[in-house]
């Protein structure tokens, strides 16, 4: 329970901490405005060209609203990698490393405390958007629904940006791994097109691959809320989370092998 309590006092520190700086926090939010503004002439258009108000299963009203829930997943995570990088590239990581906690653990708890506010601001200003554009959603139970999926997401995030932050143990830069990773997210993670619109073959690949989990899976729970949808979503992302959890592990260990500290 100490070391549970321990984690939790971090979670909730970077939680307050997130909040130093209100102005910042609410400016970066609010590019989710254009982004959805964008969205929605963009699928108008495919819509209305394809003559069609159910495309997949989905409607535009649908559409719109599983953007914002995956633009909201994807803005409202904290550049994790980047930060390990700058730990390793300013000498900060051996300060970091003899503090009597575990690093992993430090860093899950800072980032999620550092996702709450970021997420939920998001979701706000991309919610009031999308609903003045195309009106409420279907199923507005479906968030709530969709909130342990959205966790789930989060874990994953986690789970890949903090093994690309570590490759800074070997390679120190890692801006090129992450943005090999936000591209392999946008594509088979859906968060630019739905997975639905793909071709059946892609579908089937993508949707085994765990960017659709942390994306595509919990926005299109969002819109669908159902048990079928909830299991499988859910089941993948368990699977993903202990593969991926069991990998980060491994690899920190090893990346400690290796590290070379600079700044003294």
């Amino acid at each position: 329970m100490k070391t549970v309590s321990k984690y939790w006092s971090i979670f909730q520190i970077t939680l307050i901490n997130s909040l130093a700086y209100p102005g910042e926090l609410i400016g970066r939010s609010l590019m989710i405005i254009p982004f959805m503004w964008i969205f929605y002439q963009l699928w108008k258009v495919t819509f209305a060209a394809a003559g069609a108000e159910v495309i997949s299963g989905l409607t535009l009203r649908d559409t719109l609203w599983y953007l914002m829930l995956a633009e909201t997943i994807e803005l409202g995570r904290p550049p994790i990698a980047r930060t390990l990088s700058e730990n390793v590239k300013d000498g900060s990581i051996a300060y970091i490393l003899n503090k009597p906690y575990d690093f992993l653990w430090y860093q899950f708890s800072a980032a999620m405390g550092e996702t709450i506010f970021r997420a939920a601001l998001n979701a706000l200003f991309g919610g009031l958007t999308v609903w003045t554009l195309v009106g409420a959603p279907n199923h507005p139970q479906g968030f709530w629904i969709a909130l342990p999926a959205i966790l789930g997401a989060w874990i994953l995030h986690f789970c890949v940006n903090a093994m690309i932050g570590l490759s800074a143990f070997i390679v120190e830069d890692v801006s090129a791994f992450t943005w090999i990773y936000q591209k392999l997210a946008f594509i088979f993670g859906g968060m630019l097109i739905p997975l639905d619109f793909y071709p059946n073959w892609l579908q089937a690949i993508a949707k085994a691959l765990p960017f659709a989990s942390a994306i595509y899976g919990p926005a299109r729970l969002f819109v669908t809320p159902t048990l079928e949808l909830l299991i499988n979503v859910m089941s993948l992302q368990i699977v993903w989370i202990l593969v991926l959890s069991f990998t980060l592990a491994f690899i920190y260990r090893r990346g400690l092998t290796q590290l070379t500290v600079n700044g003294g």
